[in-house]
């Protein structure tokens, strides 16, 4: 007998000789292999054992199935788990209390909480380990997902004995609740304990090197697992795709997308999304004329992708049409996020006009998304008038975003409107708004530098700061910090005395002392990138002869040779 997967050194060759040595191998002899297998993490190979059991005419016993749905756990293989659940049915083994914790363990472990509650109802006598499966499990499920990690938190580090569900649930809780840093370091932790990460631990470091830009991290995670684990495998060929699209490496997304062995309308729209993201409208218009032959039906998640295109890109015809044909050709109800993309592009392109009708044709009540995205289009045409009634709105709806009524009051007191701005700058002090600080973040050498403006705690500051004193550079290249954008910037990052020091200025000087020439300097930041940064980041590029990439809270921006990618249109 062969394995595909090879044999792990836990398991001897001795006993595997001895094993294919056997005339007539027993059931007895059957479990114990595959026990073996499993014990020693080798759950490809206890799969592929199991089957060849199955294709010798042995039945599966109550000691076969806690350890092959053990595997099953494992490496995430649902669908076989639900093909074991509907044997242990047939076989009568749905009353044996060992069996079915198994179970219950595959389906909590895959995120399955329904199927798990109903597995665990159906035990006869629950022993222990069937109560905290189910009880840490649930709990650990239900404060990361309601966004309460603290509580989560204090629910894993009580667990004597923590799995790999325990662990995987709180780095996609982390991740997904917007705490990257503290998802990647608790996943260190976790391979410190000597757990293999499995597909969920997985998908939430990636998700969390996604947030923080971290190219080089993310890169380095894909490597503990076999590449074939995530073509076979849609959840983490999509998560793979997302985190390379976000990092700005559009070229290792596309290539994990065509070696994709499955690709489901999940892999499609994040292939679609990502080179949206990127940049690369022809590339997208051309993948959604694929999935239409492919016979997979696009869906709302395709769309906001298409329109995301057409936002970056300013294609206000084709944005139209694909917005327009979402009901007329594939009977699909845009929703808030469609029609926010659509004021997106309408606004960027000057027709704030038809943008602001749009809103009001809606039929459902604008969010503060779809007002934001007007003011983005106030705010690129200098429209001060429009600006002042979203913002307006904006207030109504966000009395806890201390960006818009900065904005209205500078707004205000330029259209000379002294005492109403003061009455807003009044409110804000009034209610202790805080504001949300710009920040930036670069990964260099597998490490994620986070940099505030007017940020001196790095240890590395004074080599930054004099980094940056490359100004008689940029002056002589025609540079002149400029004011014009604080009207319209003013919530991002306020005092004109740190223009010079913004975060993703810091960052950038970071990047250019710390690596190579030939390397490719990627920042994310974490709002708006503002006009004098974008101005000052275009001469950065061309005076050091670096290739620079920044993510903002809007789209990325490519800084080559004093232009950007944006072509000024963000």
């Amino acid at each position: 007998m062969m394995l595909k997967h090879g044999l792990h050194l836990g398991i001897t060759n001795y006993s595997y000789l001895v094993f294919n040595q056997t005339k007539e191998p027993n059931i007895f002899l059957w479990n114990t292999m595959i026990r073996g297998f499993v014990s020693n993490d080798c759950f490809h190979e206890a799969i592929d054992f199991y089957g060849s059991m199955r294709g010798r005419g042995f039945s599966p016993t109550n000691f076969t199935f806690p350890f092959v749905l053990k595997a099953c756990a494992r490496i995430s293989d649902l669908h076989l788990g639900i093909r074991m659940h509907s044997l242990i049915v047939k076989a009568g083994f749905d009353c044996d209390v060992f069996v079915m914790t198994s179970l219950l363990c595959l389906y909590a472990k895959c995120g399955y909480l329904n199927y798990a509650c109903k597995v665990f109802d159906g035990i006869p006598d629950k022993n222990v380990v069937s109560w905290t499966a189910i009880i840490t499990t649930s709990l650990l499920d239900l404060y990361a997902k309601c966004g309460n990690m603290e509580k989560a938190r204090c629910v894993f580090d009580r667990m004597n004995e923590k799995d790999i569900i325990s662990w995987s649930t709180m780095i996609q809780g982390y991740a997904s609740n917007g705490l990257p840093k503290e998802a990647l370091d608790l996943f260190f932790k976790m391979l410190n304990e000597n757990l293999r990460p499995d597909c969920y631990a997985m998908v939430g470091f990636l998700l969390a090197c996604a947030r923080l830009g971290a190219l080089e991290l993310g890169d380095w995670a894909s490597r503990l697992m076999h590449r074939n684990e995530f073509l076979l495998n849609p959840v983490l060929g999509t998560a793979l795709i997302d985190m390379y699209a976000k990092c700005g490496s559009s070229a290792q997304a596309w290539n994990v997308f065509k070696g994709m062995k499955v690709k489901d309308r999940v892999v499609w729209n994040a292939a679609i999304s990502g080179l949206a993201m990127n940049g690369h409208v022809k590339t997208v218009f051309g993948l959604f004329g694929q999935i239409e032959k492919s016979g997979i039906r696009p869906d709302g998640s395709t769309f906001m992708g298409l329109l995301c295109g057409c936002t970056h890109a300013g294609l206000v015809d084709e944005g139209r049409r694909y917005f327009n044909s979402m009901n007329r050709v594939f009977s699909l109800t845009p929703k808030i996020e469609h029609y926010g993309c659509m004021v997106d592009l309408l606004g960027r392109s000057g027709l704030l006009d038809e943008a602001h009708e749009l809103i009001r044709s809606m039929p459902m009540e604008a969010n503060a998304i779809v007002w934001g995205a007007l003011l983005g289009g106030c705010r690129l045409h200098k429209d001060i008038q429009l600006a002042e009634y979203v913002l307006r709105k904006l207030i109504d709806l966000e009395p806890w975003n201390s960006g818009n009524y900065v904005l209205l009051s500078n707004i205000l007191a330029a259209s000379h409107k002294w005492d109403d701005a003061a009455k807003i700058r009044a409110i804000l002090g009034e209610r202790k708004i805080q504001k949300v600080p710009g920040c930036s973040w670069i990964d260099v050498a597998g490490v994620v530098h986070k940099f505030l403006v007017g940020d001196k705690s790095h240890p590395l500051s004074e080599n930054i700061y004099a980094k940056l004193d490359l100004a008689k550079d940029l002056k002589a290249a025609g540079y002149v910090p400029t004011t014009d954008y604080v009207l319209f910037d003013i919530e991002e990052e306020e005092k004109e005395h740190f223009l010079g020091y913004h975060s993703e200025k810091l960052a950038i000087a970071f990047g250019l002392i710390t690596t190579a020439p030939q390397d490719v300097i990627r920042v994310v930041k974490n709002l708006r990138l503002c006009g004098d940064c974008h101005e000052a980041i275009k001469l950065i590029s061309r005076i050091a002869g670096r290739e620079i990439i920044v993510r903002d809270n809007n789209r990325f921006h490519c800084f080559i040779d004093g232009s950007c990618s944006c072509r000024d249109y963000w």
